[in-house]
């Protein structure tokens, strides 16, 4: 990036926060905060290791330094500002969650647009959500668009703030649905003298593994028997014998598998379960980055900064507003909307971004300021000369 471009955008963005309001987290005077400003070169600078006493006014400082990225940690501290993480006296710490489009399984992102790649982020979103609300209780959730790739999640609540690494790397694998095993899904009931082995239908992943069971059964029933058998042969370890007993329990006691009866139909309904269960993985399971959950001192963009690779706004979002948030819309500054900029751009682009699409060629271009910054930040362009 030229100097000229650096300090046009370094000089927006302190536009941008001269005017906005930017709420802060929950005891910000315990939080350690850093940034990284518009140096020269490829290469990027964090300053960290600073309170809100180091800053002072928050809305000052971001206006005065315009940085490129602004962070506050998930944890709170006796001394935030302390150079030495030992030195800080840990109190505890928010949960986060980090999405991240370009780590989503099956998502290309040399062959996906950002477009797409923030959508396909959005639906992993909605699994994580699941999780947290259905599974874990969370019910005050903040949910963010992180400006850049993805969405963040923080949960506040006084029972996640003393959880170490290892509780919350255990999180992680359960919304990530890592080592699941049907064992671990099943309990054991008494019923007339008899013992039966159930699945925990009333939540979890034990619910999700049934609805699966009850979606398929359900269709191997409305479907000929023979396409129903070899659908069934179709799974690891059913063969026709087995395929055939379990059609028959399905049939006949279709009770027993809205009761998650695992005897029913003898062992093809276990191994059925079985293989279900890594594909309800596949399909529910929140990809979420390990590493962020897992830090207890991380550091996370603060929602209403710019993001420096974007130009877009970390973006709270309130959860009834989720299904019609749209980033490439809703994050787009308003202080970016008001008039046009030169830029020039070395090869051709296609900008997705306010609701409308813009194609570019080589050249100089006159274009909204926003789609200006969205591209200067990412590299894609240089401000024209005046």
């Amino acid at each position: 990036m030229d100097e000229r471009t650096r300090e046009y955008l370094r000089g927006r963005f302190a536009d941008y926060y001269r005017a906005a309001e930017l709420p802060l987290p929950p005891a910000a005077n315990e939080r350690e905060w850093g940034h990284i400003p518009w140096t020269p070169g490829s290469g990027t600078t964090m300053v960290r290791h600073q309170s809100q006493l180091d800053l002072g006014d928050i809305g000052g400082f971001l206006t005065r330094t315009a940085p490129r990225h602004v962070y506050f940690s998930a944890a709170r501290y006796d001394d935030p500002g302390a150079s030495t993480m030992g030195a800080k006296g840990w109190r505890g710490a928010d949960l986060i969650f980090d999405l991240d489009a370009d780590h989503l399984p099956g998502v290309d992102p040399a062959e996906t647009s950002y477009k797409e790649m923030l959508a396909a982020c959005k639906d992993a979103l909605r699994r994580l959500l699941s999780f947290l609300e259905a599974d874990f209780g969370f019910t005050d959730l903040r949910i963010v668009f992180s400006g850049g790739r993805g969405y963040h999640v923080h949960a506040r609540t006084d029972s996640v703030q003393s959880l170490d690494s290892d509780a919350r790397g255990e999180i992680v694998d359960y919304v990530r649905g890592r080592g699941l095993d049907t064992d671990g899904l099943i309990r054991t009931a008494s019923a007339g003298g008899a013992t039966q082995r159930l699945l925990r239908t009333e939540g979890g992943w034990g619910r999700r593994v049934h609805d699966e069971l009850r979606s398929l059964t359900a269709a191997l029933r409305d479907c000929p028997e023979t396409d129903a058998l070899d659908r069934l042969t179709s799974f690891d370890g059913i063969g026709e014998g087995r395929a055939e007993t379990v059609l028959g329990a399905l049939k006949t006691n279709p009770q027993a598998i809205e009761q998650g009866n695992m005897e029913a139909g003898g062992p093809g309904i276990r191994l059925l379960a079985d293989a279900l269960a890594d594909r309800v993985v596949d399909n529910h399971a929140a990809p979420i980055d390990e590493p962020v959950t897992t830090d207890t001192h991380r550091l996370i963009r603060l929602p209403g900064s710019l993001h420096g690779g974007s130009g877009l706004v970390v973006t709270p979002i309130d959860r009834k507003n989720l299904d019609s948030f749209k980033p490439l819309v809703d994050a787009v500054p308003e202080r970016f909307t008001t008039q046009e900029v030169s830029i020039e751009v070395e090869t051709s682009q296609a900008v997705a971004l306010g609701g409308d699409t813009i194609k570019l060629n080589p050249g100089v271009h006159s274009v909204p300021e926003s789609v200006a910054v969205f591209l200067m930040t990412r590299g894609d362009a240089a401000k024209a000369p005046a």
